[in-house]
């Protein structure tokens, strides 16, 4: 039987990811599993053409979007009904969102992801992809799709 111990919900703060939430916290209180809650930051073009960010102003840019994350992350658990009834953790990182959460399940040793689908079709999902996807197709555990 499945019974999964750490659950990792990567999130965009998007009602999608609520959903998800809201569904690893079911499973979380029914196994008694910790939930690790993923925030990734997009990494910053740092240069364009003929012009390029100081260092300066994109550790300031970081250190806001990490900020802004945690209280995000914050008002997300205080929206979700029965959050405080299981121990949740917060994580920001930077980088690429899938590259990132994949990373995070295998050195957490994650035992389940449970991520949100936006549902994107047609030409936006052949050019850009899904996070969900590509987190499904790499992920050395299972995975949870939630959909809206």
């Amino acid at each position: 039987m499945f019974a999964p111990k750490k659950i990792l919900v990567p999130t965009d703060f998007s009602g999608y990811s609520d959903k998800a939430l809201e569904n690893a916290i079911d499973i979380a209180k029914k196994e008694n599993a910790a939930i690790e809650i993923l925030h990734v930051i997009d990494i910053v073009q740092t240069c364009s053409v003929d012009y390029c960010f100081e260092q300066q102003i994109l550790d300031r840019l970081e250190e806001n979007s990490t900020s802004a994350s945690k209280e995000q992350i914050a008002k997300q658990i205080d929206r979700i009904p029965g959050a405080k009834s299981v121990p949740i953790t917060t994580v920001i990182r930077k980088g690429t969102p899938y590259e990132e959460i994949l990373k995070e399940q295998v050195e957490k040793k994650i035992d389940l992801i449970v991520i949100a689908s936006h549902g994107k079709t047609g030409l936006t999902h052949y050019l850009m992809g899904s996070v969900a996807e590509k987190v499904t197709k790499g992920a050395k555990c299972p995975v949870l799709l939630v959909k809206k």
